[in-house]
């Protein structure tokens, strides 16, 4: 039997539906029945009979945090792939990234370890990739620093050397570092903000761009390497590197907009960035504009 974290995301949705399919044994967590929704919403998107496949997912509510809800979700399972994550760029929340994101994967290590599983697949980020000088490709080999990564980065580069920790207790894992991942569902969320963003008909695209793939490539690939006998390794997930002007043009044009051609200027960005403090200040609610974003912005990386 299979285990998924993370499976009522977007690529751990993607994910179980493929192994169903497949007739695969699988059990995944979750942590709300909202969530559990969500995944059926996914599942519409593919199928007419989404209860019939649903039913045939073991689902055990728990926590990648909460160690006796592991204990009874690793029972009987000999394949384990790791793709729950918290996401956020917002500097404040840096202690609650580690927690899930670094802390959380020793758990799931330390429980593969444990239970003797036979592989794990571990789904982190091309923003644990480091960069390379402009105009070449990133690829798996390049040297990673601290310097200008956000905090989700540095706290998946964290997780990253949990789940090669678990190497040297001869656990066998792959990683891949998925680009922006495209798909359905989620649209409010992640990488589904550019298809409400362009919906909308702004006129204005951010400057630079970076490593797009779609969520089925993602799965698929994590299925064979899964089969395979490839272990230990990394794999950057990158179907295309195009600019934010592209691809929010190709959305925006599905949709039936007008695509955007104004390029948002640096000195937009600073005064977004000032005003975006503030409302964190006044709201509460998360940081969206940080001096890496921009960075990133402005400094576009190419993977191979």
């Amino acid at each position: 039997m299979v285990l998924v974290t993370g499976g009522t995301g977007l690529v751990g949705s993607h994910l179980i539906l493929r192994l169903v399919l497949s007739k695969i044994k699988v059990r995944a967590i979750y942590r709300s029945s909202q969530k559990l929704e969500e995944v059926k919403k996914v599942f519409s998107y593919y199928l007419e009979d989404v209860q019939s496949i649903f039913d045939q997912i073991e689902w055990v509510k728990g926590d990648i945090l909460d160690l006796p809800s592991l204990e009874e979700a690793f029972i009987g399972i000999n394949q384990v792939y790791h793709a729950a994550a918290l996401i956020s760029f917002d500097p404040n929340d840096f202690k609650k990234l580690r927690k899930v994101n670094a802390e959380g994967t020793a758990n799931i290590v330390n429980h593969c370890i444990h239970h003797k599983i036979d592989k794990l697949c571990y789904v982190s980020t091309i923003g644990t990739i480091g960069r390379s000088l402009p105009h070449k490709s990133a690829t798996e080999s390049n040297e990673w620093t601290e310097h200008h990564s956000n905090v989700y980065a540095l706290t998946k580069r964290s997780a990253e050397m949990e789940v090669w920790r678990g190497t040297q207790e001869n656990l066998q894992v792959v990683i891949v570092n998925p680009g922006v991942i495209i798909g359905p569902g989620f649209w409010n969320t992640g990488s589904g903000k550019l298809f409400t963003t362009a919906k909308k008909g702004y006129p204005y695209y951010p400057p630079g761009g970076t490593g797009f793939v779609s969520v089925d490539d993602v799965v698929q690939i994590m299925l064979k390497l899964m089969e395979s006998s490839i272990q230990n390794e990394r794999f950057i997930l990158v179907a295309d590197n195009l600019s934010f002007k592209t691809i929010l043009g190709m959305i925006a044009k599905n949709q039936g907009k007008n695509p955007p051609k104004k390029e948002l200027k640096k000195w937009q960005l600073e005064i977004g960035r000032y005003f975006d403090f503030l409302k964190t200040l006044i709201t509460g609610k998360p940081r969206s504009i940080t001096k890496n974003s921009i960075y990133s912005l402005f400094h576009p990386r190419n993977l191979q």
